[in-house]
């Protein structure tokens, strides 16, 4: 089969923001390059404005940084750049979309952070000015500013009917966010991880330059940039692929005990990708439960409280293991007489134990948006602004069994409640 690699995440962020620059820190004094420079938007040392830019969503790490950015331009981040090269005074620069890296990438210690979120205000995209995502219909493109969120992506594209291929399971990033980092989800088997989606982009580099990049033009730039962790230059504007959105997704979970099975299953599905849309599904993920709590224990919107599963309900689990297999279907009116049984042809050659087939249906915005409804209800009761450890690992297909035997039944055991996705991705994606 085509796949090598299993992808094995253990948190809930995908999103390393850029981190450039360098020397020993910036003094604000007023003859710094800094205060020599004139922006178009606003440099802040407010106390509240370092303290929000000196934490992320790992909340694992906190450093303050000297100043905070909040650019008017692509030339305002230009400018500090270059002011950030200017020896003997040079800082670090740290780009910042909506903090969620992790372990501080987004973060950066007597530097100036650049608050690339900036929703209602003017964002300068080349020479064209923009308020927000500018849809082609024609081109089948959207171009976003790199601190754009996903979420605001989406709507816009579907006032035209369209939407990106590929997303993040979750939709409050930056789209130059999970660009910097690859960009994967479910529908990474079929369309590749969203850096394998983007026609072209425009660039601050780390010598301040403005260059616009693509497989063509300045391809070196564009290939270290996607996926580059924000080491080569700090994305304000890229050009996103998209298709014809559905109207309606069928969403099913079924369970396996023997990992295995799981595995081949996910596998199986994934080496549809070429057929016709009829012929596979749209969505492969999954995820691993290794305590003896209730199924829906994550993401527990997916099944009614009044009638929830356990996994004492369920005969022949191996050692308190189960496995959850995530798969959907999209379709809309042309499709939506057949959906059912193209689902029940695909569903028929796979192992799942009997019995625990799990549908749901619902509006494709509804399920590409999942995983913020329960951040809500998790708001709600003070459980969402704690530390969030998360490690994201890819397993070699010839390990994978190694893996599920030493961790999942060995170390973690039932010591831990947070969510485990394994699902299998594409080597030639």
């Amino acid at each position: 089969m085509a796949t090598e690699l299993l992808l094995l995440s253990l948190a809930i962020s995908r999103l390393i923001a850029a981190v450039l620059g360098g020397g020993s820190g910036l003094t604000l004094t007023p003859n710094n390059p800094l205060h020599l420079t004139t922006f178009d938007g606003h440099l802040t040392t407010d106390a509240s404005a370092l303290s929000a830019a000196s934490r992320d969503f790992g909340l694992l790490t906190q450093k303050e940084p000297s100043a905070v950015l909040r650019p008017a331009s692509v030339q305002d981040i230009a400018r500090l750049i270059r002011a950030a090269n200017n020896k003997p005074s040079s800082f670090p620069v740290s780009a910042r979309g909506h903090g969620h890296s992790i372990n501080g990438q987004a973060q950066t210690a007597n530097g100036v952070v650049v608050d690339m979120i900036r929703r209602h205000s003017k964002t300068t995209l080349g020479e064209a000015a923009s308020y927000g995502p500018r849809v082609s219909a024609e081109g089948r493109y959207v171009d976003v500013w790199g601190g754009e969120l996903w979420i605001d992506v989406l709507n816009a594209t579907l006032e035209f009917g369209l939407a990106p291929n590929s997303w993040t399971d979750y939709l409050y990033l930056t789209v130059g966010g999970t660009l910097s980092n690859a960009g994967i989800s479910g529908q990474a088997f079929n369309h590749g991880p969203q850096i394998s989606n983007v026609h072209e982009m425009d660039v601050v580099s780390g010598k301040g330059e403005v260059l616009t990049c693509s497989r063509e033009e300045n391809r070196e730039l564009f290939h270290a940039v996607l996926g580059g962790l924000g080491q080569f230059g700090i994305i304000t504007r890229a050009r996103i692929a998209l298709e014809p959105a559905p109207k309606r997704v069928k969403w099913i979970r079924v369970l396996y005990s023997n990992f295995s099975a799981f595995t081949e299953d996910q596998e199986y599905l994934i080496s549809l990708h070429a057929k016709p849309s009829s012929q596979k599904f749209d969505y492969v993920e999954g995820f691993v439960i290794v305590d003896e709590g209730l199924i829906n224990n994550w993401r527990s919107s997916f099944f009614s409280p009044k009638n929830p599963v356990k996994i004492s309900s369920l005969g022949g689990t191996n050692g308190g293991v189960l496995y959850c297999l995530e798969i959907t279907k999209n379709y809309d009116e042309s499709n939506a007489d057949s959906v059912d049984q193209e689902v029940e042809d695909l569903l028929s050659e796979l192992q799942y134990i009997p019995a625990t087939e799990f549908t749901t249906d619902l509006p494709y915005v509804d399920f590409l948006d999942r995983v913020h409804k329960a951040e809500l209800k998790l708001r709600a009761k003070g459980l969402w602004d704690v530390p969030h450890p998360w490690l994201n690992l890819f397993v070699p297909k010839s390990k994978i069994a190694e893996f599920d035997e030493g961790v999942f039944k060995g170390i973690l055991g039932k010591k831990t409640s947070g969510p485990i996705l394994i699902y299998p991705m594409n080597k030639n994606k």
